[in-house]
């Protein structure tokens, strides 16, 4: 003997997938559901961990009256991976300035522009 169990929907009213679905004509699912695909995606590009909290605030009416309805608002807070540009080493002049060359060491070498038209040169 089998025992069937037809689900309606009525079965699933107090489900939180149904109320997120249901919650602002759906906009509030759509806004999360594009911000979780955005977070897949960064996370994947970026190979780094991000996330994507979802906050419900619910609160009473004023006076606290037995029976009143409930004022309920979903925030969502993505916190993606971005992309990092790599560190680059720089030395510090005299004057506090970052450069690329050591202030302490002279030149290796000279460099000059040379004009191919005409020949001359011109320090760089």
């Amino acid at each position: 003997m089998t025992i069937q169990h037809h689900e309606t929907a009525k079965d699933h009213d107090g489900e939180f997938a149904v109320f997120l679905i249901q919650h602002s004509r759906g906009e509030a699912h759509e806004q999360i559901s594009d911000e979780f695909h955005q977070l897949l995606a960064a996370v994947q590009e970026h190979g780094r961990k991000g996330s994507l909290t979802i906050k419900v605030s619910v609160e009473p009416p004023k006076g606290h009256v037995d029976g009143a309805p409930l004022l309920v608002g979903i925030d969502s807070e993505v916190k993606a991976p971005k992309a990092i540009a790599p560190p680059s080493m720089y030395f510090v002049d005299d004057d506090g300035r970052p450069t690329r060359n050591d202030p302490r060491q002279m030149q290796a070498f000279d460099v000059r522009d040379i004009n191919t038209t005409t020949g001359e040169i011109k320090d760089i």
